[in-house]
């Protein structure tokens, strides 16, 4: 199967990577990537740390500029020479990894910021619609605390939430556990869970390979800048075919640091 056509019944796809290249000061990062994301399809990026999982993740949110290569939103080309990243940009939802919640801002400031001030939703509207993701997240009694009196999973959940207000194209999940205590980790990948039961559209970088296994369609496994190897869950985790992504697999299940 070419890197451009859907899977066989695929819905039609919502990003589209065509020969992505990206270098930092003379450094290639990313070396050619294709990748296709059907609607309502989770896509998850595993590979070493420096593999190019979350720069990769930065170049379709447009934080950063490919070097070569076109990416596409509903087929539309957003890395055109001078078009405006806005536009795209207000269609796609990004988590960070470290939540980049503001400190001196209360919660239900934190999720409504953006969507008031980048997109003009009527503050009124914000307001309820972050008051009702609240709720949903199991934060409703929280938000008009300040970041500071949440626990880390909590925090990453208001950073959900703030990416869900605008209700994007895609989600975006960058190591969103990684900054996370081990017992807080369940309570975040539940709600990303949710969102797959109710057809989110998720490229989803993260280090925890049962969750993957669980949640994905489809598994990417990136070494230095490259998808080495592309499957479903049960192929990627029960045979790969690529020797890196054996190596990768066997360190990661013997429990090495990855």
């Amino acid at each position: 199967m070419s890197a451009h056509q859907a899977p066989p019944g695929a819905n039609a796809p919502v990003l589209e990577l065509r020969g992505v290249t990206k270098s930092y000061e003379g450094q290639q990062v990313l070396k050619g990537i294709d990748l296709m994301v059907s609607e309502h399809q989770a896509v998850a990026l595993i590979g070493a740390s420096g593999s190019g999982k979350s720069t990769l993740l930065r170049c379709i949110d447009l934080l950063e500029e490919i070097d070569d290569g076109d990416i596409l939103l509903d087929g539309q080309p957003m890395t055109v020479p001078g078009i405006n990243p806005v536009p795209f940009r207000r269609r796609l939802g990004l988590v960070f990894q470290s939540f980049n919640l503001f400190p001196h801002m209360r919660v239900i400031e934190n999720v409504t910021l953006g969507a008031v001030r980048g997109q003009r939703m009527p503050a009124a509207q914000a307001r309820e619609g972050a008051q009702a993701l609240l709720e949903r997240f199991g934060l409703g009694d929280r938000a008009r605390e300040y970041p500071d009196r949440l626990s880390g999973g909590q925090q990453q959940r208001v950073a959900i939430a703030r990416a869900l207000l605008t209700k994007p194209r895609a989600l975006l999940l960058d190591e969103v556990t990684s900054a996370l205590d081990p017992e807080l980790v369940g309570e975040v990948l539940g709600v990303i869970r949710e969102l797959k039961e109710e057809g989110m559209t998720m490229v989803i970088a993260t280090h925890e390979m049962s969750f993957a296994r669980d949640v994905a369609d489809q598994v990417c496994f990136l070494e230095g800048g490259c998808i080495v190897e592309q499957g479903t869950p049960e192929q990627i985790f029960t045979a790969p075919s690529q020797p890196q992504t054996q190596r990768f697999l066997a360190r990661v299940l013997a429990g090495a640091t990855i």
